[in-house]
Parts: C-alpha cells; structure tokens; sequence
C-alpha cells in the first residue's frame, strides 16, 4: 500500500484510551491547521466504535476553533440515547483543553420503507475526464498557479472536477460544480470505512460552490475561507473507493457567508448521500 494510501487507513486509525475516549493524529502534509474534513471522518469513525448493529444515517457538526495539526486530537464521545431503532452519540474534539469540534450522530437499525430521489445530473463519467496525470500535463498548466498547487497535491481522494475550466474562464457563473472523487486504494469491507471515508471527502471544495456566482474561488488570497458547519445524511450503502459523483450548489451567500449542498450519487446513479455546509466567505479589505 502506498504512503498515500495508508495516510488515509491511519487517519481513522484512533487509539482507544478510555471507554468513549480514543485520540487521533493529523498526517505530515504540511497544512497549517487540521483539515476539516479529517476531523469530522475521525469524529464519526470515534461514534461508530461505540454503536453495535447499527449504521449511522445523519450526523450534524460545528467547527470551533482551527486545529493543530502538530497536536493529537482526542475524541469524547457521550453516549445520549441507545433505543429500540435509533441511537444518538455526541462527539467533542479536544486540542490543548479546549474543544475544536463538536458533532452529534444519529445511527438506525436496518428496516425498509418507501424510497425515492432526485437523479442524478447529466455529466461525462469519470473515465471521459482527464486523469491525475493527464490533468498535470494538459490542463493545469493553463491554470492559476493556487489551482494547479491544489490539484497536484497529494491526497488520498482522487478528484477529477467536471466544470474545472471555470478556473481559468474566471467570470460569474452560474453556482455549481460537479466532480468525480473516489479513496486512492481499495478499502476495508467496513461499512464504517467507507462512511467515514466519505465524511472526510465532503469537506473537499464544497465551500468553493458558493463562490461561482461572484467570480472568485477559495483560491483568492482576497478571501478568507474556513468551514463553519456541516450535515451529512447517508441514504444508501456505498463504497467509497469507487467513483462518487459529489454535485453541489450554493442557493445563497450572504453575511459574510455561504450556503452549499451537496448531493452524492454512485455512478449507477443511485443517491447515497447529501450533504450541507455554511462557511465564513469573508473579504478582506485589507488585500482588496
């Protein structure tokens, strides 16, 4: 297994140190401060270690303070509610006594009912969109240079945007973005894993959708960007180390802030996932 690969198997590798008590790590990249996604993956794969027979199907967090990604994170997880179908966990993420994170989890016993949804948008599967490498020979180079920093990043989510030359276009345009993401490496069977993964993933760009409509991206030094909020539901079984369409929009920006949802589809087109976060857009008039 590559270094990039096993970062993200040893990212949900929590050591337990109490009942309801397990600490995390950062991997080496290098950030500034802990990327959001991590903590919420983290924080859910800590709630799932205490619930038994049951996968989670919603969960609700707020960021608090920016991590330290040099620091461990510990997880306390409260047991709130353990009923005949449903049981609710809620997750504190801890960083030098004070709490960073905070998430509450909601996990259902298995039954059926009735099923419908939203299909899923008319765009080029992944393997008609360049790849990693064909990206960084053909397409990035005609990107800025924060852009093309980003994407050649090494992660353990592979990423392939649909509507990636909005980047160099620059302009307003209408609020949404498609892209592609899948786990670089096959996964364990773990339904967890793969939940887990995904709520890593989620955190990837979505914040960017709500700047489309003004003609900037999280790439503008002009913006200060950070995550404030996050929801996701899991609708169906997925893997995540298969294709995952990740289709977002933003409805509205205002306040300094944006409004983006996300829906995810299996590249059968089922919908396995939808996702909602506020975060701070805020100009900076010092740079403006």
């Amino acid at each position: 297994m590559s270094q990039i690969s096993d970062s993200l198997m040893s990212i949900l590798d929590l050591e337990p140190l109490e009942r309801n008590l397990f600490r995390g790590r950062s991997p080496k990249v290098g950030w500034q401060r802990v990327f959001g996604g991590q903590v919420i993956g983290q924080a859910l794969f800590a709630a799932c270690k205490t619930v038994e027979g049951r996968q989670p199907h919603s969960l609700h967090a707020y960021f608090l303070l920016p991590g330290d990604p040099a620091t461990p994170i510990i997880y306390e997880v409260e047991r709130l509610r353990d009923g005949r179908s449903f049981t609710t966990r809620r997750v504190l993420a801890i960083q030098h006594g004070e709490a960073i994170f905070s998430m509450s989890a909601s996990f259902q016993v298995e039954e059926p009912g009735l099923t419908h949804q939203m299909p899923m948008p008319d765009v080029p599967m992944p393997e008609d969109l360049p790849d990693r490498e064909e990206m960084k020979r053909s397409v990035l180079p005609h990107m800025p240079e924060p852009v093309r920093a980003y994407y050649q990043r090494e992660r353990p989510i592979e990423i392939r945007p649909v509507e990636l030359a909005r980047y160099a276009t620059g302009g307003k345009m209408e609020p949404k973005f498609n892209v592609w993401i899948r786990a670089m490496h096959p996964l364990p069977d773990d339904p967890a894993v793969h939940q887990s993964v995904l709520a890593y993933a989620s955190d990837l760009m979505l914040l960017d959708s709500s700047l489309i409509a003004h003609g900037t991206s999280v790439f503008d030094k002009k913006i200060q960007g950070a995550s404030l909020d996050h929801a996701l539901w899991f609708h169906r079984p997925f893997r995540a180390d298969d294709w995952l369409l990740y289709a977002q929009d933003s409805p509205s920006t205002s306040g300094a802030r944006g409004f983006s949802r996300g829906l995810v589809f299996n590249r059968q087109g089922e919908l396995v996932a939808s996702v909602v976060q506020e975060g701070l857009i805020r100009p900076r008039p010092d740079l403006g």
